[in-house]
């Protein structure tokens, strides 16, 4: 059986920065027979509802800043990211909520710390680690 990382809003569970879902029946259809092992980080890390963040570029590489304070909250994110995959060594797919600064795989928005947009294809912190894992990744949407 395919065991298949799923990020947890595409599921249904209302873990959004608004304490809203994803939900994605289509996508849900698809991987009907797969093991899907649910992940957030965001919520793990900072709870639900909580405020947005942003990747950034910056000299030390791309960080998650949080919207509301300019905290970088990277560390959170890429601690969660490298226990769940020790935990879960036998996974076959990842697949991330598209444009999410933790879990996109290549569509996460990336701005300068002038927040002036540099790319809108790259990686969440969490979609870096599968890649870098050698975990076939995909955007939900894209999927």
């Amino acid at each position: 059986m395919k065991k298949v990382a799923i990020s947890a809003c595409l599921l249904g569970e209302k873990c959004r920065y608004d304490a809203s879902d994803n939900r994605d029946e289509k996508l849900l259809s698809l991987l009907r027979g797969a093991e899907l092992i649910s992940f957030c980080p965001e919520d793990d890390a900072f709870g639900t509802p909580r405020p947005t963040m942003d990747l950034i570029e910056t000299k030390e590489g791309h960080k998650a800043i949080s919207n509301s304070s300019g905290e970088d909250l990277s560390s959170p994110v890429i601690e969660y990211a490298a226990a769940f995959f020790e935990r879960h060594t036998d996974i076959d797919l990842f697949i991330g909520k598209d444009r999410s600064p933790s879990c996109g795989v290549c569509s996460a928005r990336l701005y300068n710390e002038e927040k002036n947009l540099l790319s809108s294809q790259e990686a969440g912190l969490m979609a870096k680690e599968a890649i870098k894992r050698g975990i076939e990744c995909f955007d939900a949407e894209k999927f």
